[in-house]
């Protein structure tokens, strides 16, 4: 059973590679703030975090599978995060200075990681079989965490480029107190959620171990 991850995510292939799959990758060409303003002017409403996610990671997997070598058999896995801290939603903050801003507000607060799932089975000749769903796990920051810890955290570069400025399986780690939900969520991905998907599509997970 071939596996193609629809993203360049390095978290994600990460999580994929220690449960036991080396998947395919794929980049997506989905032009992602193009595709929530389309569906937001359609609707004429500001999408939830969670309805966000879900509608990225579909796109991806979908696109990915329309483009994907005609002789592939196996599953497409799509996937899009987001931090929401109270009613704002941190996206990545790309500069320093939106870094430590961001790890001012955290410090001492709970936020929720949302991560959107799409599993497409396809299959030769066949229209591909979908299976979505989204995962939410929520993060506590220590309260004590220092001006200077901060500095010098944003200063290795980590935070600047993933979602909500942390990450949880790297430097980040030391300063979160608690996560409650699928650790793995908060790295990018909820494996036991892609089990559960690739379960409704017919196909056992471990069906797909190939390392």
């Amino acid at each position: 059973m071939r596996v193609c991850l629809a993203s360049t995510s390095p978290a994600r292939l990460m999580l994929l590679r220690q449960s036991g799959i080396e998947p395919e990758t794929m980049a997506p060409e989905v032009d992602e703030e193009v595709a929530v303003a389309q569906v937001e002017a359609a609707e004429g409403r500001r999408l939830p975090a969670s309805e966000h996610v879900l509608l990225l990671a579909r796109r991806k997997a979908a696109d990915v599978a329309e483009r994907i070598d005609p002789a592939f058999d196996g599953i497409v896995i799509g996937g899009d995060s987001m931090f929401a801290l109270g009613d704002e939603i941190l996206g990545k903050p790309y500069t320093a200075d939106n870094a430590i801003a961001r790890w001012n507000r955290m410090r001492g607060a709970t936020g929720v990681l949302h991560s959107g799932h799409s599993v497409l089975r396809v299959v030769p000749g066949e229209e591909p079989r979908e299976a979505f769903a989204v995962a939410e796990a929520s993060v506590t920051f220590s309260a004590d965490i220092t001006d200077d810890e901060v500095a010098a955290y944003v200063a290795t570069g980590e935070p600047l480029h993933v979602a909500g400025a942390f990450t949880v399986d790297s430097l980040g780690g030391a300063f979160i107190d608690r996560i409650d939900g699928d650790p793995s969520t908060v790295v990018g991905m909820s494996l036991s959620t892609l089990r559960v998907l690739v379960r409704r599509l017919d196909v056992e997970w471990t069906s797909l171990w190939n390392r």
